[in-house]
């Protein structure tokens, strides 16, 4: 796979009321959470296109208040791992 480049306008670039150094970083954020909330992106994957640690993402969604896909399965299958380990 290749590395994808997106093409943001200038005028909607300076509209974004960013410091120049930060808009990259921001953006790239922002498209991570919106897939991570569509279910696009999983958690660790969304993490990483962010550029943040697993510790700093999630402190992220729990600040924007935005729920974790991890159903119950997943708590179940997590405990018989742990269980092993």
């Amino acid at each position: 796979m290749t590395d994808i480049t997106i093409t943001v306008p200038q005028d909607i670039v300076q509209a974004l009321r960013l410091p120049p150094d930060a808009v990259a970083a921001e953006l790239q954020r922002e498209l991570a959470v919106a897939l991570y909330q569509r279910g696009i992106l999983s958690s660790g994957k969304a993490a990483a296109l962010a550029e943040m640690t697993r510790w700093e993402w999630e402190e992220l969604l729990g600040a924007r208040k935005i729920p974790r896909h991890y159903a119950d399965e997943n708590l179940d299958r997590d405990i018989a791992y742990a269980a092993r380990s």
